[in-house]
């Protein structure tokens, strides 16, 4: 979608522009060093802001508004500023228990406020669906687990591998529609691991009742003995730093007829994407895959179909984040998050803004989520 009117040709010699894959040795080594220096600006931005620098809200939003089209249109090569962003890692994931202990090992208080906690949705660390009319968060994430089980056509009787299943919301909000659906939930966080077995002792909770089996463990270790009708995973593909053998795996627990449903965070440009500081301080190792890197990845299996999500809809899921996550300072500003607490939430307001504007750029249509419906190859 970028530097249309410019052959392939030309752009494989002109440094930033178009895809990095097929640049010439010295564009790539010019693009990867103005990568560089980009990246170091923006984490001197990060720092400064994080260390006391006040930038109104407003003003922060401009900022991104007037400089995410220049990138996402004219510059996508400066969005990836390291090397292994650029392509498949040697392992299925990295950073797995840093990420644990930075992001979902954080005090379940402030998650809960965050996030939502509410008698069928529980907290849920994905975009909300809004463009259906949703009114508040909450009903946002039911659609967006509505649409869940529209495209992977889930049916009573089901048994679901969820893949990375967080604090079990999606589960427990798909065993409330249908009462002889069973779920696994596979989850590395042991912190999340203890919220879901709270919910397992709980009468009240669809995760409770014997329909619900959590293993608590990373997907390379994972073995089963029964196939799974579907598998499901939301978000976690973007900790997945090698699509190959992730797709080998899973597939190895999916029955012969069975499908797989993949929903991560997504660009439209021609590259993956990071930044330096998610990288540092929210997600160490985290990208953004390529809209079309999952269905160029057929090989155990294959896409059988895919939805680009608006990135409007993200946009709003973490502007709703932060007004909560405002709103509970006086109630979470006491808990241990093992650093000074007036860094911690200027961290994660710069977090929040980041990214909740950067979806908004572009009127979301370079930045969104994208789904992906996945059978055996």
């Amino acid at each position: 979608m970028a530097s249309v009117g410019i052959s392939q040709n030309i752009q494989n010699h002109i440094p930033i522009i178009g895809d990095m894959t097929l640049k010439s040795p010295i564009a790539y080594k010019t693009t990867r060093l103005m990568a560089g220096v980009f990246n170091t600006a923006q984490m001197a931005l990060a720092e400064a802001y994080i260390n006391g620098l006040e930038i109104p809200d407003s003003v922060f939003q401009s900022l991104l508004h007037t400089s995410m089209p220049l990138l996402f249109k004219h510059a996508p090569g400066l969005l990836a500023p390291y090397e292994w962003v650029l392509k498949e890692s040697d392992h299925l994931a990295e950073s797995s228990r840093e990420l644990m202990k930075i992001q979902y090992d954080l005090p379940q208080a402030l998650l809960n406020r965050m996030l939502g906690d509410w008698d069928v949705i529980y907290p849920k660390y994905s975009m909300g669906l809004w463009e259906n009319g949703a009114i508040d968060l909450e009903q946002s994430q039911m659609h967006m687990i509505d649409q869940v089980i529209e495209r992977l056509e889930i049916v009573d009787g089901d048994h679901i591998l969820d893949f990375g299943c967080g604090w079990g919301c999606v589960a427990n909000y798909i065993m409330s529609k249908f009462p002889n659906v069973r779920f696994t939930g596979l989850n590395l966080s042991h912190q999340q691991c203890e919220y879901m077995r709270g919910k397992m002792q709980d009468p009240q909770s669809h995760l409770s009742g014997g329909r619900f089996t959590l293993y608590e463990g990373d997907l390379n270790e994972a073995q089963f003995t029964e196939k799974f009708d579907k598998i499901l995973s939301i978000g976690v593909f973007c900790h997945v730093g090698n699509l190959t053998n992730a797709f080998q795996k899973l597939s190895s627990f999916l029955k012969s007829d069975g499908k797989l449903f993949i929903h991560i965070i997504t660009v439209r440009i021609p590259n993956n994407l990071s930044t330096g500081f998610t990288h540092k301080y929210i997600f160490p190792h985290g990208r953004y895959w390529n809209y079309d890197a999952v269905p160029s990845h057929n090989s155990d299996l294959k896409t059988v179909d895919q939805w680009y999500i608006n990135g409007i809809n993200y946009h709003k899921t973490a502007m709703a984040w932060l007004e909560r996550f405002d709103a509970s300072q006086d109630l979470v500003k006491s808990l241990d998050y093992g650093m000074d607490y007036a860094k911690f939430r200027r961290m994660w307001r710069f977090y929040l803004l980041l990214l909740g504007t950067i979806f908004a750029t572009c009127d979301g249509e370079y930045n969104g989520n994208g789904q992906y419906l996945m059978t055996h190859a």
